[in-house]
């Protein structure tokens, strides 16, 4: 069986402003195995990419731990380990970015974009960095004669292929995919699914894929683990979320996922108000105020986030005794 490379414990994140404090991320816990794709859903703002960068210290978590088992074979805290030992740990934990457009600078090249985290960690000779960097443009697909040009001259697409290799050059084990398709076209999108998919298999890479997109993360993921207002209300494996979900705002989540035929009505269930406020969070379980479920207790004590079935992990007051839809349920209803 594959072992944990990553073990997240407790992550909370908050940002204080002018005396106001956000909960963007509050006590976030689950496992990651070498080789597989964890998928992290949920609505705008629950608090997705600031997980992923807490998790590898783009920003710094307010609380928690991430148990990284480098590959050295040892395990470390990742968020206590001292700046000299994250510079030496950072080449096997890298983040492609949501935004192509926004994440490349546009002053420098392809060729310098690409070579620059090799020319940060490692002493190479120019022909060792023009090899690395030749060699990684051609896996993901990029024309290496196009290498001097500025990412202004790129599609979407092809910005995000650049994203790609400048995440891979350094050869990581684990890499946070923060929405890396949700700004492409879908035929774009498919092929860079598909690229990150056989990357995966020849570099055994572990991805943590931050999407909103359910389908996609259904294709990808071995495991789903879904955020509401910063807190994980469920997590488990693909194939049994989608089948059988414990908690309410998952089945709502199932049921908004759209499906290519004109002739389909969608039997959508409703989350009525709005999100709360992470600055002034409800009392109880945060989803109370939009759950159909409701009952007194949700109103006043919020769950524990427990393992139901093996590998069932679920934070709802009534998960025992509700039998929610699967999304071939809905789909047949």
């Amino acid at each position: 069986m594959a072992e944990p490379i990553l073990e997240v414990k407790n992550i909370s994140k908050e940002f204080t402003s002018k005396g106001v404090c956000v909960k963007a991320v509050t006590d976030v816990s689950f496992s990651v195995n070498e080789g597989e794709t964890v998928g992290i859903v949920g609505e705008s703002g629950c608090g997705k990419t600031t997980l992923g960068r807490c998790i590898i210290r783009a920003i710094e978590a307010t609380k928690g731990s991430v148990m990284y088992r480098a590959a050295d074979g040892k395990t470390y805290d990742f968020l206590q380990i001292d700046k000299k030992q994250m510079k030496d740990m950072r080449k096997e934990l890298q983040m492609i970015f949501q935004d192509p457009y926004a994440s490349l600078d546009p002053r420098m090249t392809v060729y310098d974009i690409i070579s620059e985290p090799l020319k940060a960690n490692f002493k190479l000779s120019k022909d060792e960095l023009a090899a690395r960097v030749m060699d990684i443009a051609k896996k993901v697909g990029l024309n290496t004669s196009y290498l001097k040009r500025y990412p202004h001259a790129f599609s979407g697409g092809q910005r995000q292929r650049i994203g790609i290799a400048r995440a891979l050059v350094l050869t990581p084990r684990v890499i946070v995919c923060d929405e890396a398709v949700s700004a492409l076209d879908v035929s774009i999108r498919a092929q860079i699914i598909n690229l990150l998919k056989d990357l995966q298999k020849e570099f055994r890479l572990t991805y943590l894929f931050i999407s909103h997109d359910l389908s996609v993360v259904e294709h990808i993921s071995d495991k789903v683990g879904v955020m509401y207002l910063g807190k994980m209300v469920e997590y488990a494996t693909s194939q049994e979320l989608f089948a059988h979900p414990l908690h309410p705002y998952t089945e709502a989540l199932l049921s908004a996922v759209p499906v290519a035929d004109p002739d389909y009505k969608m039997d959508r269930i409703p989350l009525e108000g709005e999100i709360p406020n992470p600055a002034n969070p409800p009392s109880g379980c945060y989803f109370h105020e939009r759950c159909r479920y409701c009952k007194e207790i949700c109103r006043q004590q919020a769950p524990a986030f427990e393992e139901l079935s093996q590998g069932h992990f679920v934070a709802c007051h009534c998960a025992k005794e509700l039998k929610l839809r699967g999304f071939a349920d809905i789909m047949k209803s």
